[in-house]
């Protein structure tokens, strides 16, 4: 990997929520990670830094967002999650049909969109066989890493 992509990748996570982010390409594999500011009263020695593990624990919210995702797992829909950050496209050109609609049938191993890093377009495929019950993205909209970008309906065996 190039010194030049680095340095995006290093920005593209200091200008996210994303806390930490990791790329295997050709047997090779970097990860960045986000460090958290130390307050100015705690003493600190170099020693203590190389060492540090954070593992936040995720907010505990009251907030309209929230309920929305309890509602739809409530229902027994299945999310289907961005596996990275970069750009949301439903479809795999501007003129083309989407890969996939509100009420479509999908099955495991199906494409259900494309997002884009790093000027690599990324294939995401669905998890689950089932139906498509909502489309949570915008199209060329930016999503985050374990973003939810559909709710699916599994199909019951």
């Amino acid at each position: 990997m190039k010194e030049k992509e680095i340095r995006r990748l290093i920005k593209l996570v200091e200008e996210s929520s994303v806390d930490e982010l990791e790329i295997s390409r050709w047997g090779r594999k970097i990860r960045i990670t986000k460090r958290l500011p130390v307050p100015a009263s705690q003493p600190v020695n170099s020693d203590s830094i190389t060492n540090l593990t954070v593992n936040p624990s995720p907010a505990v919210s009251n907030s309209p967002v929230a309920e929305p995702l309890e509602k739809e797992i409530a229902e027994g829909l299945v999310g289907i999650k961005s596996p990275m950050v970069g750009t949301f496209y439903r479809a795999p050109a501007p003129d083309a049909k989407p890969y996939v609609e509100v009420g479509d049938r999908v099955s495991v191993g199906q494409v259900v969109c494309v997002i884009e890093a790093m000027k690599l377009m990324n294939e995401i495929e669905a998890e689950i066989s089932g139906t498509m019950e909502k489309i949570l993205v915008e199209n060329a909209q930016p999503v985050e890493f374990g973003q939810v970008l559909f709710w699916t309906r599994p199909e019951k065996s």
